[in-house]
């Protein structure tokens, strides 16, 4: 198998994961933080597996630019839970 057809797998791996697993655990995150909710340990380990593989994409993404306005969307998913989530925890404290 060349790299080329190696990473077409990977790619479709990790979009498959994105649809299948990480957005609609990111989308119950949201609506959790947009009603006042806080992350709890989990919800926070999981976000931290995802900034986590997202670094180490971040070459593969460079080779194929036609994920990354996907990427970015995601990215900015998780921005918008992080930092309701943020908000959350200092109206709370």
């Amino acid at each position: 198998m060349n790299d080329e057809s190696n990473e077409a797998g990977v790619l479709a791996v990790i979009v498959e994961r994105m649809e299948e697993q990480r957005l609609p655990r990111a989308l119950d995150l949201k609506a959790k933080v947009d009603q006042g909710g806080v992350l709890e340990d989990l919800d926070i380990d999981f976000l931290e597996r995802v900034f986590t593989d997202c670094n180490e994409l971040k070459p593969l993404l460079a080779r194929h630019p036609e994920y990354q306005d996907l990427a970015a969307q995601m990215m900015s998913l998780y921005h918008a839970i992080t930092s309701k989530a943020l908000e959350n925890e200092e109206k709370q404290g």
